[in-house]
Order: structure tokens, then C-alpha cells, then sequence
């Protein structure tokens, strides 16, 4: 066996997915092609990008499809592959197999997946966090179904060996296609597989059971420029009483080392607690502590509804089905996000409507 041969087949035994066994020729003709003249010097082949180009075994689709539990929803391991494929794919594949149809890829099946992971996470955030912010929600959504979520899901599934993809650099056109990148568009394949074959209501619990079940820290993700002035425009918002700064305990007031705990109340509601080595410390850290609660206040998972709820759970898009649908109880629409000190130009400020104190000044009251 010459250095081309040994070359080509210690390359395939280094890739998971490329088994000799259901290969037609191994190695290629053009393998080990000679040169075009005696003296020239023989073609330079790429053993790496051979193997890189040749698909997965049936046997390999298979599994992964039992292992993820989609083998009784897609049809064939050809939809898997195809899922499977990123349209990078398509530069190696022509270059290495000239005369071969082009694969399937999955582009239409990310960009579908993709706008059904956004509209899934989208409700779920929103119903189960009824009173989070605007950009926080986006922040929620993105650590649910972003870019980095999907590819992490895509390497615990073990989409890494049957992967089909080429690295590309930025161009006037397009941009860099990285690895992470074509990770993260077989999990949005996926789930467009899911609706295609099944149902929305199947394609979102397919969300829940990949996506929705990790837990995301939302409360790195909340962060206040001034939470005293923010807890105050709150309060006014709904209609409650101005909030007041009480200490709690203390402790070495005197040394070198004192702590100090601040409670924030709301009339005999305590919204909020916080400590520090300082007074002024202690009462920012309680404001943040009380719109923390409030922004974090979760909805229980027996009464969180989502608007998909409606659709009927039979096979096919939601203009083609046919079934029972769900009930779905809408919250009613109350005061919108408070923003302070994005359009004040003017000094004014507008309480909600269900507000009935007056605007107070911007500082909470003093220690009482």
C-alpha cells in the first residue's frame, strides 16, 4: 500500500462517520492518479476534505434519530441528513464530487426552526415572567434559543460526527461560517422537522422538552443605572404608597468592619432587603432586592397559558388542521414598562393608570 492509500485510510479511521464499509471506492481514483506526464509530478490529493465529503452511514442517521426521538416522526434517514447538512456544505461537495446532484441542506429548515424557537421561547418567557422588562425578555429569549444555546444542544445530542459543513471566511457577501454555526442550525432543523411532520403543538413540546427544561439565571441579566429612582416610578405605577427606607439591624457601626440592613417598605408590605458597609449601600442593594422580586415574580406552571394553546394538536400546519382546539384566557393589558430618563426632556412624568399618588421627589425618605 503506497503513502496515498495509507494517507486516505488513516484519515477515515480518524472520522467517526466515514466507515469504509458502504464507501463504493476505497481510496478514490483520483487518489492515486498520476501526474499528467512522466516527469510531472502527481496530483495533489486532499485526503482530509474526501472524508469530510463523504456522508454518514444509515446506521449512524439511525441512531441518532432513536436517540433524540424522532425515529416514528421522520420518514426516512435522508431527512435526517439533510437536517444534518449546513449549506456550506455545497462548495466541498461540488469541488470534491463535480459530478454528483448537489444535497440537501438545510437552510430552509434552520430559518423555519428558527422563527418557531423565537415565537415558543417567546410566549414562554413572556407568560411565565408576566412583569420582566422589554430587554431583559430578549436577553431571556436569546439564553434560551440563541446561537450559543443551540449549538451546546447540538454537541450533547452528538451532532458533532455527522456534521456536514465547510469552514468559510468573511467575504463581501456572506459571512464567516464557524463551527458553532453550522452546530446551531441542526437543533432549528430539527424542530422544523417536527412541525413538518407532526404539529406546532408537537414542534413546542419538542422545545420544552430540549429548551425550555434548562434554567437560565435571569437575574444576572437585570441591571438597574439608578434602582431607587426606578423602585420609585414602580411604586407610583401601581398605585401604591411611597416607598420608605427602615434599618433593620447593624452591627460594628463603630469599627472598622460595620454592616448595616435596610428594609424598603411600601406602607406595611416589605418590598425589599439589602446589607452593606454602608447606609447608602444597604439602601441600594434593598432597592435592587424589590424590583428584583417583582420583575423575577414567576407564574405558577398550572396557570401559565400560552397562545399556542389554541391550535389543534392534529398532524399538519395550523392552516390545515383539523381537531379540537384549546382555550386560552389572555391576562388583561395593565400600565406598560416604566422607562425613566429616556424622553424627560421636559421634566414630566406620567404615572400609570392605575396610579393614584402623587409623583414624589427622586430620593427615598430618610432612615425611620
Amino acid at each position: 500500500m503506497g503513502y496515498a492509500q495509507r494517507k486516505v485510510a488513516s484519515t477515515a479511521a480518524k472520522l467517526a462517520h466515514v466507515s469504509s464499509q458502504h464507501l463504493k471506492a476505497l481510496p478514490p481514483k483520483h487518489a492515486v492518479a498520476p501526474g499528467r506526464s512522466a516527469n510531472a509530478a502527481p496530483a495533489v490529493f486532499d485526503a482530509q476534505s474526501w472524508a469530510s465529503s463523504q456522508p454518514p452511514p444509515p446506521s449512524t442517521l439511525a441512531a441518532f434519530a432513536h436517540r433524540i426521538g424522532l425515529a416514528s416522526v421522520v420518514p426516512s434517514t435522508e431527512v435526517i441528513q439533510q437536517a444534518c447538512t449546513h449549506p456550506s456544505f455545497i462548495q466541498l461537495h461540488t469541488r470534491q464530487h463535480p459530478e454528483h446532484p448537489l444535497p440537501a441542506t438545510n437552510a430552509s429548515l434552520s430559518t423555519l426552526g428558527n422563527s418557531l424557537l423565537g415565537l415558543f421561547a417567546t410566549e414562554y418567557v413572556n407568560s411565565s415572567f408576566p412583569h420582566l422588562p422589554t430587554r431583559v425578555m430578549k436577553a431571556a429569549v436569546s439564553a434560551h434559543v440563541g446561537p450559543t444555546t443551540c449549538a451546546n444542544l447540538a454537541r450533547e445530542l452528538g451532532v458533532t460526527p455527522i456534521l456536514r459543513w465547510q469552514r468559510t471566511p468573511t467575504s463581501t457577501a456572506n459571512a464567516a461560517v464557524l463551527h458553532a454555526d453550522a452546530l446551531a442550525s441542526v437543533p432549528r432543523a430539527l424542530t422544523a422537522l417536527v412541525y413538518q411532520y407532526r404539529s406546532l403543538r408537537s414542534a413546542r413540546r419538542f422545545a420544552e422538552k430540549f429548551f425550555f427544561s434548562r434554567e437560565v439565571d435571569l437575574r444576572g441579566m437585570i441591571k438597574f443605572r439608578d434602582p431607587k429612582q426606578t423602585l420609585l416610578e414602580t411604586v407610583s405605577k401601581f398605585g401604591r404608597e411611597r416607598p420608605i427606607s427602615r434599618l433593620l439591624k447593624e452591627t460594628g457601626r463603630y469599627s472598622n468592619s460595620p454592616v448595616f440592613v435596610v428594609g424598603i417598605f411600601s406602607g406595611a408590605d416589605q418590598l425589599g432587603e439589602g446589607f452593606g458597609s454602608s447606609l447608602k449601600m444597604a439602601e441600594y442593594r434593598a432597592a435592587e432586592d424589590s424590583l428584583l422580586r417583582l420583575y423575577l415574580t414567576r407564574q405558577p406552571p398550572h396557570l401559565t397559558q400560552l397562545p399556542t394553546s389554541t391550535f389543534p394538536d392534529a398532524n399538519g400546519n395550523v392552516y390545515d388542521a383539523q381537531g379540537p382546539e384549546g382555550r386560552y384566557a389572555p391576562v388583561s393589558m395593565g400600565d406598560s414598562e416604566v422607562l425613566y430618563g429616556s424622553a424627560g426632556r421636559a421634566g414630566i412624568r406620567v404615572p400609570g393608570a392605575r396610579s393614584t399618588v402623587a409623583v414624589a421627589e427622586d430620593d427615598l425618605e430618610d432612615y425611620v
